[in-house]
């Protein structure tokens, strides 16, 4: 019995290790490929592939499983020039994430409704000067714990975008009429060393430590909108020390580094939410710097609220990190090396 089959199965016979595919829009592949083709550059060392350019067709090179991460890839971002969105290396960074490392995928007829619902899965967050869109699941899933619940904790290491979504999510809701003004605050503890008496009055004492909370804002906010909303006090920036005694109501309160807030400052900080407001926590239980044998309140809040069905507890690992490369491998040799040392510990005892 001869089985017939179609022009596509011959050229797959002929070809068994290559996908080509075809781009209607020049115009949008230029875009795709990037300047000297640098994002197709980024696809073939992330997946294990080889890119032929041939007109407005792109030919893939490899296994199975690389070509069909890379197919989804090049096609998802195509669709977003398409809908008249920017391209640029954070949108990569995060399509390509989906896929790096992975060993095995399951392709049956239904990979095109997969690619569908890739496709349209986008989480975007609005604000003045950008639109923010998670890179990775534990972002997503922070962002949205963010909008649902009224408290929201995010613990994970540096460089994996907490502090940056939380003020995001803020911006947004406060453009959005959501809440009337936005509270951002942070412990104002030194990583490790004595800086000393600071000169000036107490906003030049303190903003050195609130410096990434600006840096966040300038983000997202024009320049002159900022300053406007910060003299208004609408957008207040302050030690957690000066939290006390306030009932914060149809705000919107961001805690940063909150596990170098000492278990009381913790207490006071969670009881000053008031009527119509929403709180995000966010800190790294690696980086306490508090003195020596003083419990964390990010700890003790984790071990106390964590079964409360209203409270939201999200957590990053150095797979979600979004700075340099390194910074993830970094986070990852401290994190063995830490592991070693409790094991240790364990089997003195």
């Amino acid at each position: 019995m001869v089985i017939p089959t179609t022009a596509n199965e011959t050229e797959e016979q002929k070809q068994p290790d290559q996908t080509n595919i075809k781009f209607p829009d020049n115009r949008l592949l230029i875009d795709l490929c990037g300047e000297f083709d640098k994002n197709l550059a980024e696809i073939e060392q992330k997946l294990a592939l080889q890119i032929v350019r041939r007109g407005n067709e792109l030919n893939l090179f490899g296994d199975e499983i690389s070509r069909s991460a890379g197919k989804i890839v090049l096609e998802v971002l195509y669709t977003r020039l398409e809908n008249g969105k920017s391209l640029d290396s954070g949108d990569l960074d995060r399509e390509l994430r989906s896929f790096t490392g992975v060993k095995s995928l399951e392709f049956d007829t239904q990979m095109d409704d997969q690619v569908e619902m890739v496709k349209k899965s986008t989480f975007e967050i609005k604000t003045r000067k950008k639109t923010i869109e998670p890179r990775t699941n534990a972002q997503t899933a922070f962002a949205s714990s963010l909008l649902k619940n009224e408290l929201a904790f995010g613990i994970g290491p540096a460089g994996t975008g907490k502090t940056y979504l939380a003020v995001a999510v803020a911006v947004s809701k406060f453009i959005n009429g959501e809440v009337d003004r936005i509270v951002l605050s942070r412990p104002a503890v030194e990583a490790g060393e004595k800086l000393g008496y600071l000169p000036g009055d107490m906003k030049d004492k303190v903003d050195p430590y609130m410096q990434p909370l600006y840096d966040a804002l300038n983000d997202f906010l024009p320049g002159k909108q900022l300053s406007k909303l910060i003299e208004e006090k609408r957008i207040e920036i302050a030690p957690l020390a000066f939290m006390r005694g306030r009932t914060l109501s149809h705000a919107f309160i961001v805690l940063d580094e909150a596990q170098n807030a000492s278990s009381m400052q913790m207490k006071m900080f969670l009881t000053r939410l008031g009527e119509g407001s929403r709180m995000a926590i966010t800190g790294d239980k690696s980086q306490i710097d508090l003195p020596k044998g003083a419990t964390s309140g990010l700890i003790e809040a984790e071990r106390l609220l964590s079964s409360e069905p209203k409270i939201s507890f999200n957590y990053f690992s150095a797979r979600d990190v979004v700075r340099h490369p390194l910074v993830a491998s970094i986070i990852e040799a401290y994190d063995k090396d830490s592991r070693r040392k409790l094991n240790s510990v364990k089997l003195e005892k």
